[in-house]
């Protein structure tokens, strides 16, 4: 099992209090009968995600997640993309810490690594009961 976090420039540098990320992760995925492969988070500024959106999935604008999966049946391994100007701009929106949205957004990418889409309006009430889910244990494992 491997996962990794890594940036495109410092200006995107989140890379604080996530000691409990690796294991949080792992429990998400245990609880559903998924293993870890590899998974790699790339943190990147809103000019290079938009690049990489509008490349590969036709989208002109930034977003928070990017997501390729490469896994193989149970064994969930991709690299992740995310926005972190999104991500900080979205936890405003919705009234939640950075930290808090950003956790989100990283279980996201999880979550479709292991097969769940986001397309429909049923598929995204599915993915974000599922955030919530993973939110919660989150609390649970390290609110102490």
């Amino acid at each position: 099992m491997a996962i990794s976090f890594s940036t495109y420039d410092s200006s995107t540098d989140p890379l604080t209090n996530l000691e409990n990320i690796e294991p949080w992760i792992k429990q998400v995925s245990d609880n559903k009968g998924f293993s870890i492969g590899e998974i790699n988070y790339y943190f990147s500024s809103d000019n290079y995600i938009h690049s990489v959106n509008r490349e590969f999935l036709g989208h002109d604008y930034p977003t928070d997640i990017i997501t390729f999966d490469y896994s193989l049946r149970r064994k969930i391994s991709g690299d992740i993309l995310i926005g972190i100007a999104v991500v900080k701009n979205n936890s405003e929106r919705f009234g939640v810490t950075f930290f808090e949205e950003l956790l989100r957004v990283i279980i996201h990418g999880v979550l479709h690594l292991m097969g769940y889409p986001d397309y429909t309006d049923e598929e995204k009430k599915v993915m974000r009961r599922e955030e919530d889910k993973a939110l919660k244990l989150y609390q649970e494992l390290f609110s102490n």
